[in-house]
């Protein structure tokens, strides 16, 4: 959408004071994109790292399989993540504080051996998921941030300051015309006032 102004002074130092500010703040802004499109870049490396880690945990777990079946699902429950906020690049962003489980007390005489093994093993494996999905909700906040990031850098980049740039030499070129207009008229009002001096 094209700016609207008037061909007059005011308008013209309102459009000057936009442009200064969106000049001003275009490095800042490219900087962040950067930032960001550096960070998206590393959030997707740390992705594929956990889902590599839950992949290569669930395939070294498939022989043993089958002992879960036996194992008391009463026994061990995920109660609650706590998770903080962390700004990257001015972005907040969720990250892993910790994570709270509850253990049911339970005999060791009826139970299976393993199942101390199978607690920790049940831990490890809700941790890397924890945070393969905290990894997924980061590169979605991060991805988004960026994308708007550069979308704000081409609309002052490549719209506004050329358009407000724009807007400025006009209205500096109208005033000129009407100034030079009016002192080519008052110069053929001079003369025509000594002309009709010169006759009387």
């Amino acid at each position: 959408m094209a700016i609207k102004y008037q061909f007059n002074k005011i308008s013209m130092q309102y459009i000057r004071k936009q442009l200064k500010i969106r000049q001003t703040a275009l490095p800042t802004i490219k900087s962040k994109e950067s930032a960001l499109r550096l960070t998206v870049k590393k959030q997707k490396e740390i992705l594929k790292r956990l889902t590599g880690k839950f992949d290569e945990r669930i395939y070294s777990l498939s022989n043993i399989m089958r002992l879960w079946g036996e194992f008391p699902e009463e026994i061990f429950s995920l109660k609650e993540v706590i998770l903080n906020v962390k700004k990257i690049a001015g972005v907040k962003t969720p990250e892993l504080e910790k994570i709270d489980y509850e253990i049911k007390s339970f005999s060791r005489f009826i139970n299976p051996v393993w199942l101390n093994t199978g607690i920790l093993l049940l831990k490890e494996l809700t941790e890397i998921i924890t945070q393969l999905e905290i990894a997924k909700r980061k590169l979605i906040i991060l991805e988004y941030a960026r994308k708007k990031t550069t979308q704000k850098v081409n609309l002052y980049e490549k719209v506004q300051i050329p358009e407000f740039s724009d807007a400025i030499l006009k209205i500096k070129r109208y005033l000129e015309d009407v100034d030079n207009l009016e002192k080519a008229g008052q110069k053929i009002s001079k003369q025509r006032q000594a002309a009709q001096g010169g006759n009387s």
